[in-house]
């Protein structure tokens, strides 16, 4: 445990996803209740930052292969610029790099994901993503989608992402846009939006997005990190600088989540996608989303 004794019974009274500790500040809870993420200001170290960002440029440089992660390449710099930060967009699934793997173990990360998940917490989804320059062909802007489309476990209350930013991210480099208080409605049907060459594999996107939902660009420094539920309406914009836009995050899930079927519901699609991929990379005949 990383904090107080933690109930884990159905949330009753006001707050239906955080649970009673010695944490969250009653404003906090309101907040997050309202609005569906919450945003705490330098909660890890830049000793830290600096060490994830180091083994980034090993795996980049190939210094290191871990062991199942996805590591994920603009082709068309490749040739430009080899094995280099300059053509890596992000490394996925880093549970087997032991270095990376700590940002999901700081003390000071879990103490807070313990408020929405309860003590028994898996680590489900990880991701180093380094959002390129970007200015004319978009390639990298990911569009307004919810996170809960791409698992298939539930309850979605007990599933929170930690999402921090490796150096300051705003409007120019491509920061998180939130709409506020979307983790209230459903699952909707995701899909590739209507982008002509713009779009990433699995990138997908909300099928009948409504442009008139208020939207916030979180703003952050280095160190800064949003919890966010998984039903939250989010994206990132394009980044317009000649840098990098570093952040590492972490889907977090209670260990007593369950898994569901998606077959006949909005994630069907992205199951059968990823069958026809793992067909293709290792001819593989039968494919579970989960």
């Amino acid at each position: 445990p990383t904090s107080a004794q933690v109930s884990v019974v159905p949330r009753p009274g006001k707050f239906r996803y955080t649970l009673d500790n010695d944490v969250l500040t009653t404003e906090q809870r309101q907040f997050y209740e309202d609005n569906g993420y919450l945003l705490i200001k330098k909660l890890v170290s830049d000793e830290d930052i600096e060490r994830f960002r180091k083994e980034f440029m090993r795996i980049c440089k190939r210094e290191v292969n871990p062991p199942g992660a996805m590591i994920m390449k603009n082709e068309s710099l490749r040739s430009q610029y080899g094995q280099s930060e300059k053509a890596v967009n992000k490394v996925q699934d880093f549970q087997e790099d032991k270095e990376l793997f700590r940002y999901c173990t700081l003390p000071e990360v879990l103490r807070y994901v313990e408020c929405f998940t309860g003590p028994n917490i898996m680590a489900m989804h990880t991701m180093l993503i380094n959002k390129l320059p970007d200015s004319d062909k978009q390639t990298f802007l990911h569009p307004m989608h919810q996170d809960l489309h791409y698992f298939p476990f539930r309850p979605a209350d007990q599933i929170v992402c930690s999402w921090t930013a490796m150096e300051r991210a705003d409007q120019e480099n491509g920061c998180l846009v939130v709409q506020p208080g979307t983790h209230k409605i459903p699952l909707q049907p995701h899909g590739y939006p209507n982008w002509e060459g713009k779009t990433n594999k699995l990138f997908h996107g909300l099928l009948d997005e409504d442009e008139k939902t208020p939207r916030v660009h979180l703003v952050m420094e280095k160190g800064d990190t949003v919890f966010f539920h998984p039903l939250l309406i989010h994206g990132s914009g394009i980044n317009k600088t000649s840098g990098f836009r570093k952040s590492i995050s972490c889907h977090f899930a209670s260990s007593e989540c369950y898994y569901i079927d998606v077959k006949n519901t909005t994630q069907e699609d992205l199951e059968k996608e990823l069958a026809e991929m793992l067909h293709k990379k290792y001819n593989a005949t039968s494919v579970e989303l989960r």
